[in-house]
């Protein structure tokens, strides 16, 4: 279960920002620099039943690839050992960024979930507008597959990134807009709905004015069909994922930021 709460935390972040798609294609980062670091804790809800079961982590450092300047991004999720003898996962997603045209290079996937192992590895070749791919599930033959994309495909873990720095200023609350996401070998659509601005409270991290949407959601996987989700990102140059609140169909996940280091520029949204 981690691991479909964690690809969809990160569909869901994208989704959240992909409504800020209609102000065109980002090529530069303004948002985010190496060394930035979130953390975030994955709670299930059901009834008077609380469990804090595993963590997410993303981490941005430097790097070349074949004399290219990149960031090397890395998303990881994993349950806590308490819980690992009922259900281990161990996850860890990575992409390689260039960081003059912002644009993957290279995607790689490790996942570990209860007895299912996974490998997926995608190289973009954002000129001819290809992806080359190859995965592998279990003990079985290595996939290879290749796919014609659009100028501004990109992986889940890239999304993230790639959407902390288009800019929302012109979005009407309750406005909509469609996209698609590279994702296990196919392209997804999605659309998200802006719900306007708020103010969001951690007993930890303290307030944040925010933005929120509300993505819609495919019945019949683990979540419900509708726009019953939630997600809060800081209102600054940063828009850092503060929260995501979501049922599913037993219960409730809630994703949230417990720490995080490395921030590009000054947290303008904190409320003091």
């Amino acid at each position: 279960m981690l691991n479909k709460v964690f690809i969809s935390f990160i569909l869901i972040l994208y989704q959240g920002y992909s409504l800020l798609a209609q102000t065109g294609v980002v090529t530069s980062n303004s948002a985010f620099s190496s060394g930035e670091e979130l953390h975030f804790k994955v709670i299930y809800n059901w009834g008077a039943i609380w469990l804090e079961s595993a963590e997410a982590t993303f981490a941005v450092s430097p790097a070349l690839v074949k004399g290219r300047s990149c960031y090397h991004l890395i998303g990881t999720g994993f349950t806590y050992p308490k819980y690992a003898w009922f259900y281990k996962v161990q996850d860890e997603f990575e992409t390689f960024l260039d960081s003059s045209s912002f644009r993957p290079l290279r995607f790689r996937a490790n996942i570990q979930e209860g007895g299912k192992k996974e490998k997926h590895d995608y190289f973009f070749n954002n000129i001819t507008k290809k992806v080359y791919t190859s995965i592998q599930r279990g003990k079985a033959h290595t996939r290879v597959d290749s796919m014609n994309i659009a100028s501004n495909t990109i992986d889940v873990l890239t999304a993230i990134y790639y959407a902390r720095n288009i800019d929302y200023s012109n979005c009407k609350v309750r406005d909509t807009v469609s996209i698609s996401l590279l994702l296990d070998n196919k392209l997804y659509p999605i659309y998200v709905r802006y719900l306007g601005k708020g103010v969001y409270t951690d007993k930890d991290l303290g307030k944040f004015n925010c933005i929120k949407f509300s993505p819609l959601l495919v019945e019949g996987t683990i979540f419900r069909g509708g726009e019953g989700m939630t997600v809060w990102v800081t209102d600054d140059k940063n828009k850092v994922p503060l929260y995501v609140e979501t049922p599913i169909i037993v219960g409730t996940v809630k994703v949230k930021l417990f720490s995080y280091k490395g921030l590009r520029n000054p947290e303008t949204s904190r409320i003091k």
